[in-house]
C-alpha cells in the first residue's frame, strides 16, 4: 500500500491536522531515510522518519503504512517512536521568565536604575552554577 508521508504523519498523530504535516514537509522539518522529503512522498514498512517540532526531533519507524488516523492507543502497531529521552526531556525545560516591574509613568531607568537592574540580574543563578 502507497500513503503519502503527510498523510501517515497525520494518521499516527504526529500532526493535528493534514495541512501541518504538508507544510512541515515541504518546509524542511520532515526527513525520511535522512533525507528531506515533499508531501507526496510515499513511506514503506523500515523506513525512518525524523521530524523538528521545536526544539525536538522526533524520530519514528515505520512499522506499517496507514492512511486512516488511529486513535492514541493503536498508534504502536503503525509506528514505533524510537525519540530518545534526551530530546523529549526538551519539552518539560522550565522557562525562566524575570520581569522587573516599573511603575507607570517613570520614564526610561536613569543610569543608576539600569547598574542596580544589571546587579540583580548578575545575582541571578540560571544554571545552577556559580
Amino acid at each position: 500500500m502507497d500513503v503519502r508521508i503527510d498523510k501517515y504523519l497525520w494518521a499516527i498523530r504526529a500532526y493535528k491536522t493534514r495541512n501541518e504535516a504538508a507544510e512541515a514537509c515541504s518546509g524542511g522539518k520532515v526527513k525520511l531515510n535522512d533525507a528531506a522529503v515533499k508531501p507526496a512522498k510515499c513511506v514503506k514498512p523500515g523506513d525512518m522518519i525524523n521530524v523538528r517540532k521545536g526544539a525536538v526531533q522526533y524520530s519514528y519507524r515505520v512499522i506499517e503504512p496507514t492512511d486512516k488516523r488511529v486513535g492514541a492507543a493503536l498508534v504502536p502497531q503503525f509506528a514505533e517512536n524510537l525519540t530518545p529521552q534526551s530530546e523529549l526531556d526538551k519539552l518539560r525545560a522550565p522557562v525562566e521568565t524575570f520581569f522587573l516591574k516599573r511603575d507607570r509613568g517613570a520614564g526610561r531607568p536613569t543610569k543608576k536604575d539600569r547598574r542596580t537592574m544589571e546587579a540583580m540580574w548578575d545575582a541571578i543563578d540560571f544554571d545552577g552554577q556559580e
